[in-house]
């Protein structure tokens, strides 16, 4: 993020009032070589200060689309009827179109994804991330790693895509440019924060449901082939399970996050959304591999050249199975272990719907001759509150204050952090209570009279102790685990395009929200792949307890060992062979 370092310089009396707030007596000579050592290191910080801009080169915008020629367009209400795109334009290499992999797929990206030349808005209003109320949005000078490999494997970005506001929320009414609506159901959350990159895979995936069993289509206006989406506590699989789609959490640092704005490298992700397991591994092939500046990366994380081909990998597993005749409904599970996760049914708003349809995938893993055992992690229940311990505390100087990450990383540029005024109190908590909660939980959290740094110290300790609980079921007593998305399907939105109705209260808006995650953020702070697809369908709720407008998709989540992408991605291919998910009304 830029910033300004406070012009005024550091003179006696307020050394002496920071010398006061440690309770140090200080002898005068003492005070006076302090302040000189302390003098010295602002001078040096100013020295930086003054250096002109940095850009890596690594990060320099595509040739092929020469800053100079994108142009972009905010649609209107009749191409953007969900609202689920936050601009429109064209990025493409005319030649990779026909030689890459991805062949001219259309993409959209989350809108926290810099593309150089294209505004950046993080879900929110343009005066949160200029400092100014007369600005527009940001424009970055630089393409994000995905963004250069999208377009260098021949897809067609064609515009980002709605999120919500600074990424805070796993439901879809917090956008400053209004609710994300469900495709199915008009009316109902999309799930977020990647919300209008489910919408947008999900929109074909509808039509062509709809037109397959002879339903009118309705006009949702342009999807996408493909999406990047960005996942902290679930914002990719959420919006997935909502939308009836295909998301991918990779396993961390898999798919670089340099250029994408960040809430805490411990947490962030991007990775593919699409309207299939194949095209999921396709998009994955694209974008998988380090690009020497992530700090997420680990010496397990393959560089681009040695990055797996995920789709030929996939392709070539079930050629195997085929080649023997063991891809069938009845033999193609041989040889698979699934683990259902006893406390990811134990949630406590799991509505019973939800849980039969997990049980009844797990049922049709044993039908395809998969073996199907109860497995418990019982950290795993308390995965929220170590996310959370692990997390509030960080993650909004991050986005929010436009600290860099304690890791050597490329930050947001171009981005400028809000001051947290009366002004910006009132704004935001009739955009999103979810985002003051976050400032205001992490100065208290961060107050070290009350918290000391070894509180969190303590957190992150208890983060390898789950990451190491999941790993001994994983790593001997089955492939994968089998649990739900979310605890129900998608709920009706509180928030609607008129603002927060008459009577309701922020924190209303902040309960829709507990719970949602429970099922997903303990596998961001483990890093572990977490694939969402959908597995059924449930009767979705009704905002004043009606009779239900109708069904939506339950999404069930399947969780492998640390880059075992592709054994997730064929434990998911496996259960399709019984059908589809939402074949089945």
């Amino acid at each position: 993020m830029s910033s300004t370092v406070a012009p005024s310089g550091l003179d006696k009396a307020t050394f002496q009032a920071l010398v006061a707030s440690f309770g140090f007596q200080m002898t005068p000579q003492d005070e006076a070589d302090y302040y000189t050592l302390v003098k010295a290191m602002e001078d040096e910080v100013r020295e930086v200060e003054a250096l002109p801009a940095y850009v890596d080169p690594r990060l320099a915008p595509s040739v092929a689309t020469p800053v100079a020629d994108r142009t972009y367009a905010v649609p209107d209400k009749a191409d953007n009827p969900l609202n689920a795109w936050s601009h429109r334009f064209t990025l493409k290499d005319a030649a990779a179109v026909s030689t890459g992999i991805l062949a001219g797929r259309t993409v959209a990206l989350k809108d926290t994804v810099a593309v150089a030349g294209i505004p950046l808005t993080l879900g929110t209003h343009p005066y949160q991330l200029t400092n100014s109320p007369n600005e527009p949005f940001p424009i970055p000078s630089i393409d994000a790693p995905v963004v250069t490999r999208l377009v260098e494997s021949g897809g067609v970005v064609v515009g980002t895509s709605t999120c919500e506001n600074f990424c805070m929320s796993g439901l879809s009414d917090t956008s400053a440019s209004g609710p994300v609506d469900n495709p199915w159901l008009v009316g109902h959350a999309a799930g977020g924060s990647s919300s209008g990159s489910g919408v947008l895979t999900a929109i074909p995936a509808v039509e062509k449901w709809r037109k397959t069993r002879g339903l009118p289509v309705v006009d949702n206006g342009p999807g996408v082939d493909l999406a990047i989406g960005g996942d902290q506590g679930g914002s990719i699989r959420l919006p997935a399970a909502y939308s009836g789609v295909y998301g991918l959490k990779p396993t961390r640092g898999l798919v670089p996050y340099t250029g994408i704005a960040s809430l805490h490298p411990l947490c962030d992700h991007a990775g593919p959304m699409a309207s299939s397991v194949a095209d999921v591994a396709l998009l994955l092939s694209a974008i998988a591999g380090h690009d020497g500046l992530d700090p997420r990366a680990t010496p397990e994380t393959p560089t681009r050249k040695s990055a797996p081909a995920y789709h030929e990998l996939l392709k070539a597993a079930i050629a195997a199975k085929e080649s023997c005749g063991a891809w069938t409904p009845t033999t193609a599970g041989t040889g698979l272990r699934v683990g259902l996760l006893k406390e990811g049914l134990a949630l406590p708003k799991l509505d019973p719907n939800v849980a039969a349809i997990v049980r009844a995938a797990a049922a049709k893993f044993e039908s395809l001759g998969a073996t199907v055992v109860d497995v418990s992690v019982p950290l795993h229940s308390k995965g929220g509150a170590i996310w959370t311990a692990a997390m509030r505390g960080v993650m909004s100087d991050v986005l929010l204050a436009g600290k860099a990450p304690d890791l050597l990383a490329y930050t947001t540029t171009d981005v400028a952090a809000p001051p947290l005024t009366q002004d910006w109190y009132e704004k935001m908590t009739a955009a999103s209570p979810m985002v003051v909660t976050a400032a205001l939980g992490s100065a208290y959290l961060g107050d070290t009279k009350r918290f000391p740094h070894s509180y969190r110290s303590k957190a992150v300790s208890h983060v390898v102790q789950l990451q190491a609980a999941y790993d001994a079921v994983l790593n001997s007593d089955v492939d994968v685990l089998l649990l739900p998305v979310t605890p129900s399907v998608a709920p009706p939105h509180i928030i609607t395009a008129a603002g927060r109705p008459p009577g309701t209260s922020l924190l209303e808006q902040y309960q829709a929200n507990l719970g949602v995650s429970d099922n997903t953020s303990p596998f961001n702070i483990t890093g572990h792949p977490a694939l969402a697809m959908p597995g059924g369908w449930a009767p979705a709720p009704s905002m004043d307890g009606a009779e239900s407008p109708g069904k939506l998709p339950v999404g069930i989540q399947l969780v492998g060992k640390h880059h075992d992408e592709l054994g997730v991605l064929l434990a998911a291919s496996i259960w399709e062979v019984g059908g589809l998910g939402l074949d089945e009304e």
